[in-house]
């Protein structure tokens, strides 16, 4: 999986959390979790959407790595094999 890749699957991600949310104004490396006002079960929603859509599973020691788009792609470029 490319890291461009991986970001368009977290912002798709974070789209069904916080469909309000204004995407082309994030940080690619700012921690959105305050941005975007989620709360801890909007975290775990994302997570789990995100899980689904790459087809790797998330676990919850990795979750420090997706409080950040930039970070999420690049864990799933490294993690989530070729696709």
């Amino acid at each position: 999986m490319t890291p461009q890749h991986a970001q368009e699957l977290i912002k798709d991600a974070l789209i069904q959390v916080a469909p309000d949310a204004d995407l082309t104004a994030l940080p690619l490396d700012a921690d959105f979790r305050d941005i975007l006002e989620l709360d801890s079960l909007d975290f775990l929603n994302y997570v789990q959407t995100l899980s689904e859509a790459s087809g790797y599973r998330i676990e919850e020691d990795d979750y420090p790595a997706f409080t950040t788009v930039a970070g999420g792609a690049s864990f799933l470029a490294a993690h989530a094999g070729v696709g």
